[in-house]
């Protein structure tokens, strides 16, 4: 693994004067940011020597609580994890109101034990090693949904829209609505302005299916650059909304009566010389493409709980909602779960709808790549594409609740192979604490779990 230069750090001060702080953060299972605020003259030190971290930090709950039998508490005696700096992520915050950069860190392999063996970056890089030992590099782009909420609840105490700047409240759905983006006008020239300033490569926009909603695609790149993109996308989203006095949120379904948030992920695989080995005339993508299909949908209950993986996230799937209910795959067809988007031939490649936007980008991204990588090396075949209404043709369904999906990951054998035996240990110990603390706690709305957090 390779850790950012001290150098880095000496350019990034130099240049950046007026940086009184700079939070430092490392990002858990849950994909919750967490880590410490420091001052200007600690930060050199970081990149020479580390940070130490506590063991417990990659083993919290969503509510931010000790896993007591995750093996990082009690067991090793909190002990303190040597983490480093990632190449390219010390940026400045441009919404803070005093001077403060961030930067993103990683556990050590060996200096960051034992908290590093549930470190979700490394388990990205172990199935990214092992695609490009056999001459396939991945690429890949998130699509990330979120709503733009009011700070203030409803009279009922439920979240809502956040205010437009003519200062009405928005109500109809307008799906690619222009006004929408209009009246979102100041935030969306700060995000972009951020994004560039954080060398975040952000693209387009749109009004999505809800009122409030909102998406932002991000560029395609290398697959361990992007996901790092898109953490560090969420963390900019988040805090640009707050200076403008809303709330973005990640949750899966905020609103029962309304669409989903997703995550949409986007994936190809170059060679060495950066060819799409997915390129083909053939709408359906050449016999590679078709062989990763086949791989993502064995393993798609198996490795559901990674893609959503709060009971939340189960609300998302509902038909003719534009979320998939079904391990199926189609062309240029948005009612399947694995979609081959049309466009020229050079640019054909997967889009993996299944997501919620309350994912680990990190995690997600490692189950996708790790199923379509065993369904290259066994040549799997995904059977012909769906065509027309993938809700009406549905034979067979995803699992649709929380436990199910932690219990297929518990039994999974190839998840324990292909994400590694450490890692899964602490994860489904966190997850199976945070079901039983939300089953003593059923009586209560489930968006009061999530939302702050996503």
């Amino acid at each position: 693994m390779h850790f950012a230069p001290a150098e880095h750090a000496r350019r990034f001060l130099a240049d950046n004067p007026d940086i009184d702080l700079i939070e430092l953060f490392i990002l858990d299972a849950n994909g919750v940011p967490r880590g410490k605020l420091l001052h200007r003259e600690e930060l050199l030190a970081v990149f020479e020597s580390g940070r130490p971290l506590p063991s417990t930090i990659l083993g919290l709950t969503l509510n931010g609580d000790d896993v007591e039998d995750s093996g990082l508490v009690w067991d090793v005696g909190d002990i303190d994890c040597r983490a480093y700096p990632l190449d390219g992520s010390l940026v400045r915050l441009p919404w803070r109101r005093v001077p403060t950069a961030a930067v993103q860190v990683s556990m050590h392999p060996s200096e960051g034990l034992p908290a590093s063996v549930a470190d979700p970056r490394h388990v990205l890089l172990k199935v990214i090693d092992a695609l490009k030992a056999d001459g396939y590099h991945p690429v890949m782009a998130c699509e990330l949904e979120f709503y733009l909420l009011d700070q203030q609840r409803d009279a009922q105490g439920r979240p809502q829209p956040a205010l437009d700047s003519d200062g009405g409240r928005p109500r109809g759905t307008q799906v690619y609505g222009l006004r929408e983006l209009e009246q979102i006008e100041p935030f969306l020239a700060d995000l972009y302005a951020a994004c560039k300033a954080q060398g975040i490569p952000a693209r387009t926009a749109i009004s999505e299916y809800a009122p409030g909603q909102v998406e932002i695609t991000l560029e395609h790149g290398d697959a361990l650059q992007a996901m790092d993109q898109a953490v560090r996308y969420k963390r900019l989203v988040k805090g640009i909304a707050n200076a403008h006095g809303m709330q973005a949120c990640f949750m899966a379904k905020p609103f029962a009566q309304l669409a989903g948030t997703g995550m949409h992920m986007h994936l190809s695989l170059a060679d060495a010389a950066g060819n799409n080995l997915f390129a083909s005339q053939d709408r359906a993508g050449t016999p590679l493409l078709r062989q990763a299909v086949a791989g993502m949908l064995r393993h798609l209950r198996e490795s559901l709980l990674l893609f959503c993986p709060n009971a939340n996230s189960y609300r998302r799937f509902q038909a003719n909602s534009y979320a998939p209910l079904a391990p199926t795959w189609g062309v240029d067809n948005r009612t399947v779960s694995l979609r081959v988007p049309g466009g020229p031939a050079a640019s054909r490649h997967v889009e993996h709808r299944i997501c919620g936007a309350d994912a680990n980008p990190y995690l997600a991204a490692a189950a996708l790549l790790a199923a379509a990588h065993q369904g290259i090396g066994e040549q799997l075949d995904p059977g012909a594409p769906v065509e027309g209404n993938g809700y009406a043709q549905a034979s067979e369904f995803l699992p649709s609740d929380w436990l199910a999906a932690l219990q297929a990951l518990e039994q999974s054998t190839w998840a324990r192979e292909a994400l590694g035996e450490a890692f899964l240990g602490v994860y489904l110990k966190v997850k199976r604490a945070e079901h039983r603390q939300f089953m003593a706690e059923v009586g209560e709305q489930d968006w009061r779990w999530y939302l702050h957090q996503a």
